[in-house]
C-alpha cells in the first residue's frame, strides 16, 4: 500500500524589493521547519534581476553568517518558470536544450516575499491567475497593507488611531504649515518598503531634504511621520482556522538598547542591540485594547492567513497604529514566530497552519 502524496509547497523567496536577503533568511527558517513526512518543499529563488531559479533545499545556504547577507543569482540553480495558466498548475523548467519541462504540480505556494515584487500584491495576482492556493493576503490587501498611506486611511475609518503624518508624492515638498503640525523630530520613510529601509529621522529641518532623497531612492512616494514618544509594541494575527474572528497573539516589546537612535536595519537582523519582551509588560486592559485594534486593522484591510500588527504605546497609555505586514519576517529573530510560540503554537506547528489555512481558502473571490 503506497502512502499519500505529500504536499508540494512551492516556497519563493529572494526577490526584486530591498529586502531580498531577508527574505531568504525567513524561507530558510521555513523551510527548516516543514516536516519532511507531510511537506515536499519546492525551493525557487528570485534573483534582484526577476529570474526564477530552483534553488538546492539548504536551509544554511540562505542563513545570515558572518554579517554575510544571503543572495539568489543564476548560478544557484536552474531557471523556471510559473505559467499564468490554471490548467498547468506547476512549475516548468527551462533547458536550453530540451525546451520548458514540467517540473511537478504544486498544491500550494509560500511566497516568503518581502517588499516590493511580493507582498505588494503583485505574485498575489500571477497566484489567483494561476490558480494556486497561497499563503497570506489577497492581492488587495497585500497592496493596501504594503502602502503606509492606504493602511492609515482604512485604518482610520474604522476609529483605530493614527499618528500625524503628511504624504509627499513625487515632486513634492513639505510646506512651512505641514512642518508646524507635525513638530520635530519627524521620521521619514518610503511608503512601500519595509524592513526599516529608507527611513530617517529627523532633528533638524536642515536635515529634511536628504532624508526625503534617500528615501525616493527606494519609493517616490514618501511619508513625513511625527515622532511618536512611546514603546513599541507588536502584535501577531492569525486567520481563524475554521471561520470567524481573527486571533492575536502574546504581545511583544520590542527595546532599543545600545548603538542605534531606533529600530533600524542593521538593529533589526546584523547588529545585538534589541531586546524583546514576550509578553510586553503593560496593564491587562492596554493589552486588550491592542490585541483588539490588530484584529481590527487585519479586519479593516481584509487580509487573510496572517499579519504582524505594529504599535507605538505613549506614556499616557494611548496607541498608535504604526503599520501592519502581510508577509512578517519569519527569520530565526523575527518576532512574529517568537510571539505566536509564546503564545502556544510552536514554530513548525505555525508554518503548517498556514499551509492548511491557504489550501482551505482557495483562490478566487471570498
Amino acid at each position: 500500500m503506497s502512502s499519500p502524496r505529500k504536499t508540494r509547497v512551492a516556497l519563493v523567496f529572494g526577490g526584486r524589493s530591498t529586502e531580498h536577503a531577508i527574505s531568504c533568511v525567513s524561507a530558510g527558517s521555513i523551510m527548516a521547519a516543514l516536516d519532511p513526512g507531510e511537506f515536499e518543499v519546492i525551493p525557487v529563488g528570485i534573483t534582484r534581476a526577476g529570474q526564477w531559479v530552483l534553488t538546492a533545499s539548504d536551509p544554511a545556504q540562505l542563513a545570515i553568517a558572518n554579517r554575510r547577507l544571503p543572495e539568489i543569482t543564476l548560478e544557484t540553480g536552474k531557471a523556471v518558470v510559473l505559467p499564468a495558466d490554471p490548467t498547468a498548475n506547476g512549475l516548468m523548467v527551462l533547458d536550453a536544450v530540451a525546451g520548458p519541462q514540467a517540473l511537478a504540480d504544486v498544491d500550494v505556494v509560500f511566497p516568503a516575499l518581502h517588499g516590493a515584487y511580493g507582498e505588494d500584491g503583485t505574485i498575489q495576482g500571477m497566484l489567483e491567475m494561476a490558480g494556486i492556493p497561497y499563503v497570506g493576503a489577497n492581492v488587495f490587501a497585500s497592496a493596501a497593507a504594503m502602502d503606509k498611506e492606504f493602511t492609515k486611511k482604512l485604518a482610520a475609518v474604522e476609529g483605530i488611531p493614527v499618528g500625524p503624518y503628511v504624504v509627499l508624492r513625487a515632486g513634492v515638498s513639505l510646506s512651512e504649515e505641514d512642518k508646524e503640525r507635525l513638530g520635530l523630530p519627524v521620521f521619514v520613510k518610503p511608503s512601500r518598503a519595509g524592513s526599516s529601509y529608507g527611513i530617517s529621522k529627523v532633528n533638524d529641518w536642515s536635515e529634511l531634504d536628504a532624508a526625503v532623497t534617500e528615501a525616493r531612492q527606494i519609493d517616490p512616494k514618501v511619508l513625513v511621520e511625527a515622532a511618536l514618544v512611546g514603546r513599541e509594541i507588536e502584535c501577531g494575527v492569525l486567520e481563524a482556522e475554521t471561520g470567524g474572528a481573527p486571533e492575536a497573539s502574546l504581545l511583544a516589546e520590542v527595546r532599543v538598547v545600545s548603538g542605534h537612535e531606533f529600530y533600524d536595519f542593521e538593529a533589526k537582523y546584523l547588529d545585538d542591540s534589541c531586546e524583546y519582551d514576550i509578553p510586553a509588560g503593560l496593564p491587562p486592559d492596554v493589552t486588550r485594547q491592542v490585541q483588539d485594534y490588530a484584529c481590527r486593522t487585519f479586519t479593516a484591510l481584509d487580509c487573510a492567513g496572517l499579519a504582524r500588527v505594529d504599535f507605538f504605546v505613549t506614556p499616557e497609555l494611548d496607541i498608535y497604529l504604526n503599520e501592519i505586514n502581510t508577509m512578517p519576517g519569519f527569520t530565526p529573530t523575527s518576532m512574529f514566530p517568537r510571539m505566536w510560540a509564546e503564545t502556544g503554537l510552536e514554530y513548525p506547528k505555525l508554518v503548517s497552519r498556514l499551509i492548511r489555512t491557504a489550501l482551505n481558502r482557495g483562490t478566487g473571490l471570498h
